[in-house]
């Protein structure tokens, strides 16, 4: 039997119906709309004529469609386009501690099903909508977690779901101390939230780095001010594959960031790998991490614009390296500037093609959702009969498990990537 509502209500559009029945759990400002008002007899007041209660923002609500029908539970926010994030389509249940600790056990329960267990030191715990937790992101290095609050539901719900993860870590011999927030976002305003970093609870002491291992890499990872939670967590198991390719060879890792590609290279037997990138800190983190694995031999680095150093390299070192690796970050955010994102992963992928001799091999990728897989091959078909050569595919991939794609959801499914021989 359905509990009795006890929550407010909107009603959905027929289009935004259709959207949840096909699993989305997103409704949108234009396909909300609340019971109409009309004046109480005896004070005045306006009120909802059904008798429901007005919703308030970041609290929960029922939706609802047209006819009446309950299409499921989620958090109201009136100041975003996402007027409201389903978290159930269940009439039954009842969102309590006790539900979002049964959530939270079962995506922990996830990660120990699809990861091996030595890369649950350093995985992401929660991964947004794909766990049924909208906005939030959760990462683990180490005895840290480091989150991201997007959706003002979730920020209201902190006090419960932070300690409930933190008990469930540690009931199963996790190493967990602490939590951190980074929240240093602008996209929090479009909730109507303030940018905020720091220790959730009592600061802990554990220091502003913290040591992880990946794939048998030593990494230090800077969770406070590093990009994004500290390190890019997605990328796992294609650093595996690209690292098989580099053994001997002469590696051109670009857009590298804190070293990952090129330090999985060079513990793989590369000959040299030069990394690049255009953030001078993020190659100081770089060049710490080769010396941490005693790689540094093996291994040079640069600060540089990679649109600037392809072109040049293409005209003075043609042939230098045999292997290449774009990992750029996100060129677009958006659907509207989806073609001169286009353009900015055809120039990179272009030059590289250009610059590689016949059977060296080339690693390409993008993380933006907006980019579609099938953008993403049409523009390297295009890349490659510009350059004059052809693409030998040897693997396609995409992010890593504890990152799982929710197939109702296309936002969940962003990470493309692709090794090719160049023939």
């Amino acid at each position: 039997m359905k509990q009795e509502r006890s929550y407010p209500k909107v009603i959905v559009s027929p289009k935004g119906e259709r959207s949840v029945l096909y699993g989305h759990p997103w409704i949108y400002d234009q396909e909300v709309s609340l019971p109409e008002e009309g004046k109480h007899p005896i004070d005045g007041s306006k009120r909802p004529i059904d008798g429901s209660k007005r919703p308030t923002d970041g609290s929960l609500v029922d939706a609802v469609s047209t006819k009446g029908a309950y299409l499921g539970t989620g958090f109201y926010n009136s100041h975003s386009k996402i007027r409201v994030r389903l978290i159930s389509r269940n009439a039954n249940d009842t969102f309590d501690a006790a539900f979002f600790e049964r959530r939270l056990r079962y995506a922990w329960n996830f990660r120990k099903s699809v990861l091996r267990e030595e890369d649950l030191a350093c995985c992401r715990i929660i991964f947004g909508e794909a766990d049924q937790f909208p906005g939030l992101t959760v990462d683990r290095f180490g005895p840290v977690l480091v989150t991201q609050t997007l959706s003002l539901g979730i920020e209201m719900l902190k006090p419960v779901i932070f300690p409930a993860l933190l008990k469930i870590l540690q009931e199963d011999g996790q190493d967990v101390k602490a939590i951190y927030e980074r929240n240093d976002v602008a996209i929090r305003a479009l909730e109507g939230m303030k940018e905020n970093t720091g220790f959730f609870g009592v600061t802990p002491d554990i220091p502003d780095k913290v040591q992880i291992i990946e794939n048998g890499v030593r990494y230090f990872v800077d969770y406070q001010t590093g990009q994004k939670t500290g390190f890019f967590l997605d990328q796992k198991y294609n650093r595996q594959a690209a690292a098989k390719i580099a053994r001997g060879k002469r590696v051109l890792d670009c857009f590298t960031d804190t070293g990952s590609f090129a330090l999985n290279c060079a513990l793989a037997g590369a000959e040299h790998v030069h990394a690049v990138d255009i953030s001078a800190p993020s190659i100081e983190i770089a060049k710490e991490n080769a010396v941490l694995n005693d790689l540094e031999d093996r291994m040079s680095f640069e600060v540089a614009n990679v649109f600037d150093l392809l072109p040049e390299l293409e005209k003075t070192a043609k042939r230098q390296y045999d292997m290449i690796i774009l990992d750029p970050p996100a060129f677009t955010k958006s659907r509207k500037t989806i073609q001169s994102a286009e353009r900015g992963y055809k120039e990179i992928n272009y030059r590289a093609m250009k610059i590689l001799p016949r059977g060296g091999y080339l690693a390409t990728c993008s993380c933006s959702h907006f980019m579609s897989n099938d953008l993403f091959r049409k523009m390297l078909w295009s890349a490659a009969a510009d350059a004059g050569v052809q693409l030998r595919q040897i693997e396609e991939r995409q992010q890593a498990p504890d990152h799982p794609i929710l197939w109702n959801v296309p936002e969940t499914n962003y990470l493309k990537f692709y090794l090719f021989q160049i023939v």
